[in-house]
């Protein structure tokens, strides 16, 4: 590997693929992980606090700080996905309580003081909803100076999964999404297309669970907990994936990480994209504009200003399987 590593900052929900995301930023050596923030999502902001210092803990990550955020959207109330992540937000695996401790400061304050700090600019990653990151840009838009890229895990060109649309993230805070998109710098959207693609064979899952590393050991109870689809390597079922049988582990936000430490696994369009905010069963879907010409709509009523987006729309799955694995394995 060459040149210096890409200082990043990533603003979770923590939740069990940001737990895997977490593993695979404090790992990889072209990565500088300089802080990590904490909204409500998954859980709430207590318990991603918790899980989030536990998993560096696990990890074996120095001194990163770690702060809380916000605990409900901007304007909807506050809802969980522990359906899906446990009733902890982390598989319920009964991990330790952490040892360490959040910083003495706020989220907003954190992502402020750790950006324009950064001697080279930082490339910024939510896989969260986008609250902490609208009540910064609002708060603080001097941040944007000091910021490379917005590499988000969020939206859907196509299929939703909180509604037949929209996406978990988006869904969630609607309105801190659409502040994202005018923040005035280059922005990525890892969203559901290619989210839901990248799944690690069971045969590997298995090798993870067996380790003697927690790190590595970690990633494998994770990535057993969401079994994402049928098994890519074919193995016969036996009894030790949750559902009974041997599916593979999705990397789910992880993605994100990896498009940031190797972004030519993944495959982009500059797009226009606006987030629908108003009421009823279009809210928090991401529109993405992939027309060749404008339509009848912008021809009656004029020209509209929508954000450009680089959209992820395909990914090389076995490229960043071997990334991950390789990264999460490396002690």
């Amino acid at each position: 590997m060459t040149g210096q590593p890409i200082p990043v900052i990533i603003d979770c929900d923590t939740g069990v693929d940001d737990a895997l995301a977490l593993l695979f930023a404090v790992r990889h050596p072209g990565l500088d992980l300089r802080a990590v923030t904490c909204v409500a999502g998954n859980t709430d902001v207590d318990g991603v606090v918790r899980n989030t210092l536990t998993v560096l803990e696990q990890a074996g990550a120095g001194d990163v700080p770690v702060a809380r955020g916000a605990e409900r959207p901007l304007i909807e109330a506050a809802r969980s996905a522990r359906h899906v992540h446990g009733a902890d937000g982390m598989g319920d695996l009964g991990l330790p309580a952490p040892a360490r401790r959040p910083v003495d400061a706020d989220a907003v304050t954190l992502l402020r003081r750790e950006i324009l700090a950064s001697p080279r600019p930082v490339t910024l990653i939510p896989t969260a909803p986008l609250t902490n990151i609208a009540l910064l840009l609002r708060t603080h838009p001097e941040v944007t100076r000091n910021i490379e890229r917005i590499v988000f895990m969020g939206g859907a060109v196509a299929t939703g999964n909180a509604t037949p649309v929209a996406e978990f993230n988006v869904w969630h805070d609607p309105e801190a999404a659409a502040v994202l998109l005018t923040a005035g710098v280059p922005i990525t959207m890892y969203g559901l297309d290619v989210f839901q693609r990248v799944v690690v064979p069971g045969a590997q899952v298995r090798r993870l669970r067996a380790s003697a590393e927690p790190g590595a050991r970690l990633a494998g109870e994770l990535l057993a907990h969401r079994p994402a689809a049928p098994d890519p390597d074919g193995d016969a079922p036996d009894g030790d994936a949750p559902d009974g049988g041997d599916s593979g582990g999705g990397l789910g936000d992880a993605g994100a990480v990896c498009a940031v430490a190797d972004p030519e696994g993944l495959t982009t369009r500059l797009l226009p994209v606006e987030v629908s905010l108003a009421p009823g069963p279009t809210r928090g879907q991401t529109i993405v504009d992939r027309r060749a010409r404008p339509g009848e709509a912008e021809i009656h009523a004029g020209h509209r200003e929508q954000a450009m987006v680089d959209v992820g729309l395909d990914v090389d799955v076995a490229r960043y399987v071997k990334l991950y694995l390789d990264t999460v394995e490396r002690r």
